[in-house]
C-alpha cells in the first residue's frame, strides 16, 4: 500500500525516537533512586500492601506476580539499560519484528511501575510518556518508513495535550479569560526554578501576552497539526517554542519534553532520498489493527475533552493507551509550604532546639534559590506542594514520612537536600508547621539576599513521636 508510509518523515522518526528514549531514561532513573523509601517494602507507601488489594485486572503489573526491592531494583535499572540502547540507535540494528519487541521491553517495565506507584505516580506525564511510549513500538526501524497512521496518532496524542490543557484552562479559573493567572502561577507553581523569580517579576502587560500566547498555541495552533507541510511543521515549531519557555520557567518534570518529543514527529525535517523499501504484509496488519483500536478508546477522552465537566490527567483504561490531559485549570494565589522540623529534646515545647529539614527542590530556606531539576522528578517535594494545599493530599504517606524521619531512615534522608541530624543521632520528635510564601522584591533580595520571604500560618502536625507517628498509618 503506497499510501502506507510517509518516506519524507525518515529523520523526524529518527529524532523523535531518540528523544523518547532520553525521556525514558530519565524516568526510569528517577524510579531507581526514590523507590525504596516511597514504594519499597518498607517504604511509606508499600507496593505489597498495594498488589495484596488492588487485583491484576484493575493495575496490572509485573509486580503482582511478584515483588521484591531487588526486584524492583531490576526492573528499573533494566530499564535504563533498555532506555540507554534505544538511545544509541539499538533498534535500528535489529530486524524490523525485534525492534519492536526493543520498544515493548520499556513500554511494559514502566507501566508496571505506574500501575503500582499510587500517589506518587498520579501525575499526567506518567500516563502521556506510556501512550507515546506505546505507539513508538509500532513507528518501525530502517527496514520501513515511517507509517502515516502512526504519526497521525502522535499528533492526535499532541493535539489532546494541548487542546484539553487551553480548554480546561478557559473553562476553569476565570484568572485565564482575564489573563491575569501568570501574575501568581510564577510564584505559586509546584516547584519553581532558578528563573522563576525573575519571570514572575515581568510586568504586568507581559504576563497578559503570555496568557493570550498560552490562548493561541492551546486552542488554535493544534488545529493547524492536521494541515499540510509547511503549515503543520510551523505549528508544531511553535508549540515547541512555546514548551521551551515553560522549561526555563519552571520544574514540571518531563512534561515539557515529551510535548517537546510529540512535536519533533509533526516537523518535516530535511530528509535523505533513500528508496521506501517494500512494507511487510504483517506489519501493516499490525499497525492497522492497533489504530483501529487506539481510534475507538478514544471516545471517552474525546467525551470528556468537549464536556462542560471536563477533568484533567485521567486514564480510562488499564493500560494508558488513550488519555486525558491538561493542567492548571485553576491558580493558587498565596503560595503555602508546610515546614517540617525536628528536635532532640525529650520534652518538646516552643523554644527547644528546632531544626528544619531541607528538601532538594521545594522552598524551605528563603535564602535558598531554587534549581533545576526537570525533567528529573522530585516526587516527594510535588506532593509536599499538594499537602501544603489541602491535608487531605497526604494522608495516606505524611505519616509514613515522620515516622522515617524519627528513625533516620537512610533511604528517605536521600530524598532531602539535608538532615539537621547526625545518622546516629536521630530526632525524638518531630513536627510539621504551615507557612505562607512569596517572593521578594527586587529592594529585599538585593537588602537580605533572600528570593523568598515567609509568614507563620498554623501548626501542621503537632511534635510527633516514633510510637505516635507509626500509630498515624
Amino acid at each position: 500500500m503506497d499510501w502506507f508510509t510517509a518516506p519524507g518523515y525518515w529523520l523526524s522518526r529518527l529524532v523523535f525516537q531518540r528523544a523518547l528514549a532520553g525521556v525514558y531514561l530519565v524516568a526510569f532513573l528517577a524510579a531507581a533512586l526514590q523507590f525504596r523509601a516511597l514504594l519499597g517494602e518498607r517504604g511509606m507507601l508499600p507496593i505489597p500492601r498495594f498488589v495484596a488489594r488492588v487485583p491484576f485486572r484493575r493495575a496490572p503489573s509485573l509486580f503482582h506476580l511478584h515483588y521484591s526491592d531487588r526486584f524492583f531494583a531490576g526492573c528499573a535499572w533494566a530499564g535504563c539499560a533498555v532506555s540507554a540502547a534505544l538511545l544509541a540507535g539499538a533498534d535500528s540494528e535489529l530486524p524490523l519484528w525485534a525492534g519492536m519487541v526493543l520498544w515493548l521491553i520499556p513500554w511494559a517495565l514502566y507501566l508496571s511501575i505506574v500501575n503500582v506507584g499510587q500517589t506518587w505516580y498520579a501525575f499526567g506525564w506518567e500516563s502521556l510518556l506510556l501512550e507515546t511510549g506505546f505507539l513508538a513500538v509500532f513507528l518501525g526501524n530502517d527496514e520501513v518508513a515511517p507509517p502515516v497512521v502512526v504519526l497521525f496518532l502522535l499528533r492526535w496524542i499532541l493535539f489532546r495535550v494541548e487542546f484539553g490543557a487551553g480548554l480546561i484552562k478557559m473553562r476553569g479559573d476565570a484568572c485565564w479569560r482575564k489573563l491575569t493567572c501568570l501574575h501568581y502561577h510564577h510564584e505559586t507553581q509546584p516547584m519553581p526554578g532558578p528563573l522563576s523569580w525573575f519571570f514572575h517579576h515581568l510586568p504586568g502587560p507581559v504576563h497578559k501576552a503570555e496568557v493570550a500566547a498560552n490562548h493561541v498555541t492551546q486552542l488554535l495552533v493544534p488545529v493547524l497539526l492536521f494541515t499540510p507541510q509547511p503549515i503543520a511543521t510551523a505549528a508544531a515549531s511553535l508549540m515547541i517554542l512555546t514548551q521551551l519557555w515553560l522549561v526555563v520557567s519552571g520544574n514540571f518534570s518531563w512534561l515539557n519534553w515529551i510535548t517537546i518529543v510529540l512535536a519533533l514527529s509533526a516537523l518535516r525535517l530535511p530528509a535523505d532520498r533513500r528508496a521506501a523499501p517494500p512494507t511487510p504484509f504483517w506489519y501493516e496488519v499490525v499497525v492497522l489493527a492497533v489504530t483501529a483500536l487506539l481510534l475507538f478508546l478514544s471516545y471517552h477522552p474525546v467525551v470528556n475533552m468537549i464536556s462542560r465537566r471536563q477533568v484533567m490527567n485521567r486514564s480510562f483504561d488499564p493500560l494508558h493507551l488513550v488519555n486525558t490531559y491538561g493542567a492548571f485549570g485553576t491558580v493558587s494565589r498565596v503560595r503555602y509550604e508546610v515546614v517540617v522540623e525536628g528536635t532532640l529534646d525529650g520534652t518538646p515545647r516552643e523554644d527547644s532546639d528546632w531544626r528544619e529539614y531541607e528538601f532538594k527542590g521545594k522552598p524551605g530556606d528563603p535564602r535558598y534559590w531554587p534549581r533545576q531539576f526537570a525533567p528529573y522528578h522530585l516526587r516527594l517535594d510535588w506532593l509536599m506542594w499538594f499537602a501544603a494545599l489541602s491535608p487531605a493530599y497526604a494522608g495516606d504517606w505524611f505519616g509514613g514520612l515522620v515516622e522515617r524521619l524519627l528513625e533516620n531512615d537512610r533511604d528517605t534522608l536521600r530524598l532531602l537536600r539535608r538532615s539537621p541530624f547526625p545518622p546516629e543521632e536521630p530526632p525524638r520528635f518531630v513536627r510539621a508547621r504551615l507557612f505562607r510564601y512569596r517572593y521578594t522584591s527586587w529592594r529585599e533580595l538585593r537588602e537580605t539576599g533572600a528570593c523568598w520571604e515567609r509568614t507563620y500560618v498554623r501548626e501542621f502536625l503537632p511534635p510527633t513521636r516514633l510510637a505516635a507517628a507509626a500509630q498515624r498509618r
